[in-house]
């Protein structure tokens, strides 16, 4: 009878590891668990046309920017101290602004960003929210400037 080699310290972490991302995708959902751990446009623009933050219950943040050019958005990045729902709800926000007009990108709601992630779990449902505050104050600190 062979005997099996013991697993590496490291063979042992990412069988772990597997095992968390599983969890995570059957409650979370692969798109949001994607987006969490692939964000698009993560980082700040230089110069950028509206700023908003966005503040959670648990006292983290979320800032936005944005680029806007004739009314309409050309860039959107975000920033954040917070989890990975927060995460995937801030990529999800600046995918969805971009090339909205100003108008447009105010009618973004909660329903929206969530439908973009395919879902949300019940207990993430006030997650959203900390995106849309740093959207609506970034269209008003737009708007503040011009």
């Amino acid at each position: 009878m062979m005997r099996k080699r013991p697993k590496t310290f490291d063979e042992m972490v990412d069988e772990l590891e597997a095992d968390i991302r599983e969890e995570e995708r059957s409650f979370f959902g692969e798109k949001m668990v994607d987006e969490a751990f692939n964000p698009k446009n993560v980082g700040e623009l230089e110069q950028p046309d509206g700023v908003g933050k966005g503040t959670n219950q648990e006292g983290h943040t979320l800032l936005l920017h944005l680029r806007i050019k004739d009314g309409r958005i050309t860039d959107s990045t975000f920033v954040t101290d917070a989890r990975g729902p927060t995460i995937a709800f801030g990529s999800a926000v600046t995918v969805l602004v971009k090339g909205k007009t100003v108008e447009e990108a105010a009618q973004i709601d909660a329903d929206a960003i969530k439908s973009a992630l395919g879902g949300v779990p019940d207990d993430e449902e006030h997650t959203p929210e900390i995106a849309l505050d740093a959207l609506t104050a970034a269209l008003e600190d737009y708007r503040k400037r011009r």
